[in-house]
């Protein structure tokens, strides 16, 4: 079983994790901390921006795998993926310290949410058979 798809997605996630994760370290070394935040507002956000990715991703990407090895037609898993990838390059730029309630947080988390009901739908219709 191959699972070309989901394959995929993850590969072009890769660089956007990178990225976050590059941007905390960055911060981490110039304010020479370690653990926390440091009470560094900045090094906050960007452990937040990185630590939404990490909370979103490995979870959808899961269920994308439950639903490609399961042969689900690949729309279902190019919807959720575009969706995903969409959310998760813009979220980062939609968590300014200053605005709860920025148009591309709203997106990320959006689109996201989207992703994972796209995915939890292909799975109930593999466990109904509708």
């Amino acid at each position: 079983m191959t699972l070309t798809t989901t394959s995929l997605y993850a590969l072009l996630l890769i660089p956007i994790w990178f990225v976050l994760w590059i941007r905390v370290s960055n911060v981490r070394t110039a304010l020479s901390c370690s653990i926390g935040d440091g009470g560094d507002p900045k090094l906050l956000q960007r452990i937040r921006q990185h630590g939404n990715f990490i909370e979103w991703v490995p979870f959808t990407l899961v269920l994308m795998v439950l639903v490609e090895a399961q042969g689900t037609d690949a729309l279902w898993l190019h919807a959720a993926g575009i969706l995903l990838l969409v959310g998760r390059l813009a979220h980062p730029f939609g968590l300014p310290i200053d605005n709860a309630g920025h148009p591309l947080r709203n997106l990320g988390n959006g689109t996201n949410i989207l992703a994972v009901a796209v995915l939890a739908i292909a799975l109930l219709r593999i466990l109904t058979g509708f």
